[in-house]
């Protein structure tokens, strides 16, 4: 121990009485009983400690020092005639003989209480992050963080892992976010950018002749927050291996993860044993309309267009797409079938609809009138038994009543607990994504996942698409991500490590050999210089981390997280900087008010 103290706030037991200690701490709370007489809280990292304050002249000096400031109490450990079986301390206390102040807290009144920190406003607590950092519940974060990663990485080694770092000042490269980029002062006008992720490095390492590579990986990208994703930085556990194929990397991961998720997670003794499932892009799809499906829910999504369509319902016109969600043992409101089927359309942005076959078999409610004509033919093709509730949408596009049918099939099956196991860890891997897509914004086809994947059945598939013997949308990739609860929390792919098969493939969606050269120069001259087969993935840190911990909100395991709108608050970041440091970056910058026009 320091000189500061002999014990933590959180050491003490019954077999301590007696002892001379000496305590170092924050001033957690003061309750005054007379004039001579008081209770104070310490806290530091470790727990809490009580206080009993015996002596006018003391109780003075505890008021003085004021709440949250550092103390040191120096003092003699007794048994507590009123035990509190709820603290690992709560058997003792602690006389004090002096107090001395380490560092006083100025304010009379914080931005919140300590303890409750959780409650106050998201941009105060992160304003006052060190202050919110207090909070046990936030400290109890920070630990498991700590934690988990160390242990990540113990597996990772003991899997004959090498750990290395890859740089963080490189060259943009296009991989789907916008890059952050930071101007380079010896070369004006050229910037470098902060990685999206170490793909190409690691990819570099493979070709290098490192077998098998991992780092705890900070990347960068500039996105718009949500629940499940920070803007800016963010954390994964980054791997690549040599001669490998998908089924040893997902095998690697799922020894890694299973028990590290089984040791710190609230739900740990249930979680998905290995192998974990595996499911095809498509056959997601059409089962749960995500490729994110939560398992925790036992509902699925049936195609109705042969039992509905052309019934006269509008959206259900001849050659639309239906797709039904079947919820039996249904028992609740028609207030409350309204209100979700409002919550599909605000986040799906479509219609959903429904009806019921009550517990006379009649069917009611929502559209029943259309169905009504149909009435065995739906109960059959649909296996409805008494009591069920059928939630339907339709679109001119397959797709998009899937996607629909998916934001249903979550809120409604969120929301019943006979169909909503919540408390487990529901795993598995979507596998075999298509190659391609057609664009939403060009209309043309376009890489669907990533683009240095390899495509299944190598560069003979490539030129059958090529020559037109089959659709490119029909072609796969071995892409794989880990879905836990409905959250993407790994992504990985078997790379494309041969020039031919990677210039075919970027031709597909009209980049000419110059260009991948130009665009991925490192890559490309490795490549051709003998580069291994090789795969790997990046389960995301944090998003793990929120999900061991039960959060909602990713930057509730974030010990510095930037809020919404990219801003941290506590550091005022971004910031400006001053003319001089422009000057240095050859930067200027434009008044928007300024006109466009070069010559002007």
């Amino acid at each position: 121990m320091t000189q500061s103290r002999t014990h933590t706030c959180g050491e003490l037991r019954i077999e301590d009485a007696g002892k001379e200690v000496v305590l170092a701490g924050w001033l957690e709370n003061l309750r005054e009983v007379g004039a001579n007489l008081g209770f104070a809280v310490m806290r530091d990292f470790y727990g809490t400690t009580q206080v009993v304050i015996e002596t006018a002249e003391m109780l003075q000096e505890f008021k003085s020092a004021g709440k949250e400031s550092t103390i040191q109490v120096k003092g003699t450990v007794r048994e507590r005639s009123s035990k509190n079986d709820k603290l690992p301390t709560g058997a003792v206390e602690v006389v004090p003989k002096s107090i001395t102040v380490l560092g006083k807290c100025r304010f009379n009144e914080l931005p919140f209480e300590i303890n409750h920190s959780r409650e106050a406003d998201e941009n105060t607590r992160l304003r006052y992050r060190f202050l919110d950092l207090r909070n046990p519940e936030m400290r109890d974060r920070v630990v498991l963080r700590s934690k988990v990663t160390a242990e990540l990485r113990r597996r990772m080694i003991e899997h004959d892992f090498l750990e290395i770092s890859t740089p963080i000042l490189t060259a943009s490269s296009p991989e789907g976010a916008r890059d952050y980029l930071v101007p380079a002062r010896k070369h004006p006008g050229k910037f470098y950018a902060l990685p999206q992720a170490p793909q190409q490095f690691k990819q570099l390492l493979m070709t290098s002749g490192i077998d098998r590579y991992f780092q705890i990986a900070p990347c960068f990208r500039d996105e718009d927050a949500r629940g499940d994703r920070t803007p800016g930085e963010f954390y994964q556990l980054d791997m690549e291996m040599a001669f490998a194929s998908q089924d040893d990397v997902l095998g690697v991961l799922e020894d890694v993860l299973t028990p590290v998720i089984e040791e710190f997670g609230l739900y740990g003794e249930r979680v998905t044993k290995a192998p974990y499932p595996r499911i095809p892009f498509r056959e997601a799809m059409s089962k749960y309309g995500s490729d994110k499906p939560d398992l925790r829910i036992d509902l699925e999504i049936t195609d109705a267009a042969k039992v509905l369509s052309d019934c006269g319902f509008g959206p259900f016109a001849a050659g639309n797409a239906i797709k039904a969600i079947v919820i039996k043992d249904f028992k609740e409101s028609r207030k409350w079938i309204d209100k979700h089927i409002a919550d599909v359309e605000v986040q799906s942005g479509e219609k959903a609809c429904w009806f019921r076959l009550d517990e006379n078999g009649e069917i009611v409610g929502g559209i029943a009138k259309f169905v009504q004509d149909r009435k065995a033919a739906v109960i059959d093709a649909l296996g409805l038994e008494n009591d069920s509730l059928v939630v339907m949408t339709a679109s001119a596009k397959e797709a998009q009543a899937l996607k629909t049918a998916g934001y249903a099939l979550k809120i409604f099956g969120q929301d019943l607990p006979e169909h909503f196991d919540k408390e487990q860890y529901a795993m598995c891997w979507i596998v075999d994504f298509p190659m391609y897509e057609i664009g939403e914004e060009s209309g043309e086809l376009e890489f669907c996942h990533n683009p240095f994947s390899m495509p299944t059945g190598g560069l003979e598939t490539l030129l059958k698409a090529e020559r037109g013997e089959i659709d490119p949308l029909t072609i796969m990739a071995e892409q794989y991500d880990l879905v836990i609860n409905g959250y993407e929390s790994a992504s990985g792919a078997v790379r494309n490590h041969d020039p031919e098969i990677m210039v075919k493939a970027f031709e597909l969606v009209r980049l000419t050999e110059d260009a991948v050269r130009a665009k991925f120069p490192a890559m490309y001259n490795a490549f051709c210089y003998g580069a291994p087969p090789h795969a790997g993935a990046a389960p995301g840190i944090d998003r793990l981390i929120m999900l061991l911990a039960g959060e909602d909100s990713i930057r509730e395991i974030i010990p510095f997280p930037m809020n919404k709108n990219a801003q941290d608050v506590m550091m005022g970041a971004p910031g400006e900087v001053t003319e001089k440091q422009l000057e240095e970056l050859h930067i200027l910058i434009k008044d928007e008010d300024m006109p466009t026009d070069p010559e002007i």
